[in-house]
This record gives C-alpha cells, structure tokens and sequence, in this order.
C-alpha cells in the first residue's frame, strides 16, 4: 500500500501538503518552465486587489545572508486582468488554487472577496490582513483583534468559499488567531514577513527605497515555528505554517505542532524546484518513521502518543 501524503482543509482535498506562497509563485503559470505545478498540494496566487497596483519604486529587494527583504508593495494586475489573462489557464490545471487578497478599507477587501469568490477556478480565498486601514488612520488591519474580526466578519458573509486568513507576525498571534476564527475564517496562514531594514554603510542610504521591508526566509523559520505552534494551541481551525521552509523538515516541524499544511515562498527564487524536493522529501521522511499517511504526523508532538518509530 502506497504513502498518503493528502491533507484535507476547511472541506478541501489537497494532494499534499506542499502550497506554493503567494508573492513568490506568481500567478503559479511562472513555473511551468520548472515543473509541473499540478504536483503541488496547491498554489496561492500572488496578491490581487479591486484595481490592481504598481507597487513601490525600486529598489524594492534586498538578499540578506539568511533572507530576503522586499518591499514590492503589493503589485498586482487587478482582479478584473487576472480573470480575462489568467484564469482561463488555471482552470485547466489540476491542483487547489488560493486567491490571496487585499485592501486598505473594509468595503475593498468585500468587493474583492466578491470578484474572487465567483471565479471557477479559485478555491479558496486568503486574506492578506497585513495592509494599513486608511479609514482607521493607518493602522494595520492584522496587528488590532477588534479590526481582524471586523473585516474577517464582513468577507465571511459576502463570500461562499472557504476563507484563509494570513495573519501578521507583527501581532499577539494568539489573540489575532481567535479574532479571525470568530469572524469566520475557515483556516488561517501563519506567518507573514516580518518588518525589516538593511543600510548601505558606503553609499550611506536605505537598501530599500522604502525603507522598511518584509523580511523572510531560513532568518524567520524559528519565530515562524513559534507562532504556528501557538496558534495552534488556540483555535481549532486549520492551520497551514509559512516562514522559512526550504527543505521537506523544515514543513515537518510545523506539522508535527499541528499545521495541516505548509506554504513554500522565497526558497523558489534560489531552487525552482525545491516543491518537487520537498514532496520527495516528505515520502522518504514517513517510510523512514514508518508512517503511512500525512495525517499520522500532524500535531503529533503534543497529542500524547508515542514518538515516532526511527528506523535510522
């Protein structure tokens, strides 16, 4: 009997547990050149608003030694391009599909959720709450609990299909959890990047031309595993890790806390194929313990029962 590495998501069957992040996969169509991107549990699609954006000016990366700093600011082709451009072809690809999306006011981020929710070939919907709320002064949607419900509240009711929301790492990741749960969320992402800033000592300037970036990869994977796995310990909505995972492990760690999932995002800019490595991995790492499916390793770690079985 072969190794089951489905999960299943707020009622969704995903292949395995691998999703490609979203602002590092593209549309998930940039990939094809590198492999078949039906493999994959699933692809969440790089952040679509009403309108879509330009983004910020250049220069909006930076490559740290354990990381990447980037302040794209959000640029996006509008939902309206994305449906007549991109759609067509997704919907003739054979994995789960996850609109990421976002807005600076509540009334934005319904009228996305709208847009999206009637598109064929989107099957889930994941809400990027870490934008700042200008009808608010500014504050950032993610890091306030009231506001987190408040607009959660106001999508779930407007939309039919399941609802992730991606929480922000710069918030009380328990308190945000309950607050998104409550407003409806089906599954939550857990993390975004984490604000950071890099200097050029010589020319003596911003490595950024915003200034402040999201930092992720390997740098952020510990401080990604503690939020996962406090979340976890809060809601019982399903729980998909992101931060850092560039290895089979590396997801492992979050499901073993309780993730049902787990998003691969910079790791694709320096190997394009780590999703086919990490599913190879993933095979090697339940016949190595002898597990039989994906679902024997989740939360394993604070369930009670017996360590796995090392064959090694």
């Amino acid at each position: 009997m072969g190794l089951d590495l489905s999960v299943e998501i707020g009622g969704l069957k995903f292949k395995n547990p691998v999703i490609l992040a979203s602002g590092c996969a593209g549309y998930g169509l940039e990939f094809e050149d590198f492999f078949d991107i039906s493999l994959a549990g699933g692809v969440s699609l790089k952040g679509l608003s009403v309108k879509g954006s330009g983004g910020t000016h250049p220069p909006r990366i930076w490559e740290t030694p354990a990381g990447l700093i980037n302040a794209i600011g959000l640029q996006n082709i509008g939902i309206d391009a994305f449906i007549r451009d991109k759609a067509p072809r997704l919907r003739k690809i054979d994995t789960v599909f996850i609109a990421n999306f976002y807005g600076h006011r509540i009334e934005e981020y319904t009228e996305a959720g709208v847009m999206l929710d009637q598109e064929e070939c989107v099957d889930a919907l994941e809400m990027n709450i870490s934008c700042p709320n200008i009808s608010e002064g500014g504050i950032q949607f993610g890091v306030n609990p009231p506001l987190v419900y408040k607009v959660v509240s106001a999508c779930r009711k407007a939309i039919k299909k399941p609802l992730w929301v991606k929480l922000s790492p710069s918030s009380d990741i328990r308190e945000t959890a309950k607050a998104a749960v409550e407003g409806g969320a089906d599954a939550l992402t857990v993390i975004n990047t984490i604000p950071a800033m890099a200097v050029d000592v010589e020319k003596i300037e911003f490595r950024i031309h915003n200034r402040v970036g999201g930092l992720s990869g390997p740098a952020i994977h510990p401080i990604a595993v503690r939020m996962v796995n406090d979340a976890c310990q809060t809601v019982k909505a399903p729980v998909i890790g992101c931060g850092g995972v560039e290895k089979a492990e590396d997801g492992i760690e979050f499901m073993l806390l309780g993730a049902t999932a787990f998003q691969v995002g910079t790791a694709l800019f320096r190997n394009p194929l780590a999703p086919v490595e990490i599913i190879e991995g993933l095979e090697k790492y339940l016949e190595r313990h002898g597990f039989s499916s994906m679902n024997e390793i989740i939360g394993k770690l604070h369930n009670g029962n017996d360590k796995p079985r090392s064959c090694s």
